[in-house]
């Protein structure tokens, strides 16, 4: 099979595994025989057939197209594939490792040629931790792809809210009937009224959906739309759900790059970063105006620049927050100085962080920051507009971010050169040969720990801004 054509059916196998740990009934197995024996691998793809049928089409079949309804890889491929995750538990495992995992294999066959670059977990980790989304905010990332950011975004909510519940259970471990059901209500509602996220490809927005399935749902409000282009142009799905002007907490990594600059003067005339701009003798930048009054629009420009803008139109104004990676180049090349004096007369910045080179690479070698802003209101605006606008700004670098250039593994060392090593406690779960039940255990991990610094930014941001708020 072509690349996208084999992770489509890889993604069925792994809906019916999902269902199949759902179900409580085992059926997603394949015996040694069925493994090793082409004739009796069709009984391994029969049942795993049913299961696709009877469960993941029923509860999924928005993600399945009229040609998608039966699973078209070989019998002693399916019988391989399911016995290589037959012994692994999808839903229990780690957000982080499912996102990781699901993104490598999206990454391989799906990565389209405008400028996709997902960001890494703990980037989008530090982001959250920093703007720390409540349960009651409007979430959106308006480049989505995977659905990285949101995901984790999601579950940062989605424990306040089952603190908050818990905190009322008359049994913190184990809550009853209507407890557990009320937890899971207000989770629902949540999905369903503040978390968002669109994307320009198709295939990834359908990618997403269904990374949201296997990590807490969520994947009802996820749409394919033009970020950019005009909302008149939205479908009714989306512009019903998002407006410019209503959202609390963005993140987002918007595709940037030389190669895929946007012309299109219907999408360009909507922004006040696509015009040119005039530096004054002051510092300052003035847009320049036609002689009917209009601004005079640029042939074109890199989608980071209108994003930001358009990011920014997006949140509330006045409370609305967002970080968002940006290149360094938009930050500090003198030629963009127009755009960091629009930034300026629109948000407060509130942190910027010089993320290390490593960030993309080997796939992109762009240097960025993440930057996290608020929405003016409109008084303030008028005090920035007069450089009247005071406030502190949290500034970090973040050398080491966990991996070189070469997506290998960094590990921290002391003065001396050795490794550093942590301990950490795992709960195993075993099947007692005796008797045939599950058992946990606890077992200590010993392991180096992984250099990367963005874990200790995020902690001196908080500390940071509790002086100063």
């Amino acid at each position: 099979m072509q690349k996208p054509e084999a992770f489509w059916e890889l993604l069925k196998l792994i809906f019916c595994k999902i269902e199949d740990e759902r179900s409580g009934v085992l059926q997603f197995y394949a015996t040694p025989t069925e493994r090793n024996d082409a004739t009796s691998a069709i009984t391994a793809k029969t049942r795993i057939q049913k299961i696709f049928t009877e469960r993941v089409l029923k509860k999924h079949r928005i993600f399945f197209g009229p040609n998608d309804q039966t699973i078209i890889l070989k019998p002693n491929v399916v019988a391989y594939i399911v016995s290589e995750l037959q012994s692994y538990s999808l839903l229990l495992s780690p957000v982080d490792v499912k996102g990781v995992a699901y993104e490598e294999i999206v990454g391989s066959n799906l990565r389209g040629d405008r400028g996709e670059f997902f960001t890494p977990r703990n980037a989008c980790r530090m982001a959250v931790g920093m703007l720390d989304p409540k349960p009651t905010e409007r979430l959106l990332d308006p480049a989505c792809g995977t659905g990285g950011f949101l995901i984790i975004a999601m579950n940062h909510a989605l424990r306040h809210i089952e603190v908050s519940e818990k905190a009322d259970w008359q049994d913190q471990n184990s809550g009853t009937e209507e407890e557990l059901q009320e937890l899971y209500r207000k989770r629902s509602e949540y999905f369903r009224d503040c978390s968002f996220g669109l994307d320009l490809n198709p295939a990834l927005v359908r990618a997403a959906k269904m990374n949201m399935v296997m990590n807490n749902d969520g994947s009802g409000n996820l749409f394919q739309a033009d970020s950019l282009a005009n909302p008149h142009v939205w479908t009714k799905d989306v512009s019903e759900k998002i407006q410019l002007g209503s959202i609390d907490i963005l993140f987002t990594n918007p595709p940037f790059g030389a190669n895929i600059t946007i012309d299109d003067e219907n999408v360009l005339s909507q922004y006040d970063l696509a015009a040119k701009w005039d530096e004054q003798d002051d510092g300052s930048w003035k847009m320049r105006l036609d002689k009917e009054n209009k601004p005079v629009l640029q042939e074109s420009q890199p989608p980071e620049i209108l994003f930001i803008e358009r990011c920014v139109r997006f949140l509330k104004e006045g409370t609305g927050r967002m970080a968002m990676i940006i290149p360094n180049g938009v930050l500090n090349n003198p030629a963009l100085g127009y755009a960091r004096h629009w930034i300026l007369q629109n948000v407060q910045i509130i942190a910027v962080v010089d993320m290390a080179r490593e960030l993309f690479q080997p796939k992109n070698d762009t240097q960025t920051s993440m930057v996290l802003m608020r929405r003016l209101s409109a008084d303030e605006r008028l005090l920035a507009m007069q450089n009247k606008l005071d406030y502190p700004i949290f500034m970090a670098v973040a050398e080491k971010i966990g991996h070189d250039k070469r997506r290998n593994d960094i590990y921290r060392r002391t003065k001396t050169g050795d490794d550093v090593v942590v301990l950490r406690t795992d709960v195993i779960t075993e099947i007692d040969q005796s008797t045939g039940q599950e058992r946990t255990r606890k077992v200590e991990v010993r392991e180096r720990l992984i250099d990367d610094e963005l874990p200790e930014v995020a902690s001196s941001f908080k500390t940071w801004l509790a002086k100063n708020t």
